[in-house]
């Protein structure tokens, strides 16, 4: 499933989010607040967030009730009870039940226990079937053949995964010309399993983009071992490269996820939704030391992407 940065699922519309790029970033820590891209070409893929509005009292109509407090059930980090959501919507909590009750029926709503619920698998359902508008899988192996070809570079497509986690997922991936053997431990690494979100461009350009409670939840998991050179191991400098992430509009890692291989990643966004990330990778010697024209390229590429992926333009 994937979640947006104004707090929005791409399926149901249905969460909150305070950015980290926002001046209090929900974890108790100030960062910069979000600026307009140095580089207007380089500019971030994705709007400054709005703030999630709150009720402050009953909706105007049952419709925005039901609808506030679905959004209100997928806000928190695990299962909610009905005076948890009765304080984050300001509605009554007879109504409240009502509508659990209403949504569990659905299957919108899972009970999990006496009074306590979360988000159920009817949305999981809503979120593939609003996926089917993504691009196809011939448009987007031409997307990543294009930027292998005009940089010289490994191309990467990442996608979000929650189940177990969430971790990023290499769901395509093209290699150019070069010696498999040489890329033996990269197409195990990008290829073989989820990997954590903290650790590679790849995966911190989607982390950058993710809700509030998504993030403290990949923030509380350990780094992964082993520690490669580049790996951010301190929160403080983590932190400081999502904010980084979300005023730049793309990710840099040197020897981050992979030791002898540098990474420049931009996120593939619906709307304000992130889906994934494109990842560009060289072994660290040929990385040039002017990235311009590459983080142009892979930014053009992870731009085109999303528009498709938003239904805007034609593949």
């Amino acid at each position: 499933m994937y979640w947006t940065r104004d707090g929005t699922c791409g399926l149901g519309r249905a969460i909150g989010l305070t950015c980290l790029c926002r001046p209090e970033n929900g974890l108790g820590r100030p960062v910069p607040a979000p600026q307009t891209c140095e580089t207007p070409l380089l500019s971030a893929a994705t709007p400054a967030p709005s703030t999630p509005r709150q009720q402050s009292g009953p909706a105007a109509s049952t419709h925005a009730r039901v609808l506030t407090v679905l959004r209100a059930v997928t806000q928190g980090s695990g299962v909610q009870g009905v005076l948890d959501l009765t304080r984050s919507t300001g509605i009554p909590d007879s109504t409240v039940h009502r509508i659990l009750q209403a949504g569990v029926e659905t299957r919108t709503v899972d009970q999990v226990s006496r009074g306590r619920y979360r988000p159920g698998p009817a949305m999981i359902e809503m979120a593939l079937q609003a996926m089917t508008s993504a691009p196809v899988a011939a448009d987007v192996q031409q997307m990543l053949d294009d930027l292998q070809r005009s940089t010289g570079g490994v191309v990467i497509l990442s996608t979000v995964t929650g189940f177990g986690g969430l971790r990023r997922l290499c769901t395509d991936y093209t290699l150019g010309d070069r010696d498999p053997e040489t890329l033996r431990a990269l197409t195990y690494t990008i290829g073989s399993m989820p990997r954590s979100l903290r650790v590679g461009a790849t995966g911190r350009v989607i982390l950058a983009h993710l809700p509030t409670h998504m993030q403290e939840a990949v923030l509380a998991e350990e780094l992964p071992q082993p520690q490669t050179p580049g790996a951010i191991r301190d929160e403080a400098g983590l932190l400081a490269s999502l904010a980084d992430i979300c005023r730049r509009g793309f990710a840099i890692g040197r020897q981050e996820a992979l030791v002898g291989w540098d990474a420049i990643a931009a996120p593939v966004m619906w709307g304000s939704t992130v889906m994934g990330s494109i990842g560009l990778g060289m072994p660290a010697e040929e990385m040039p030391s002017d990235l311009r024209e590459l983080i142009q390229r892979t930014c053009d590429a992870a731009r085109a992407m999303s528009l498709i992926a938003g239904g805007q333009i034609a593949a």
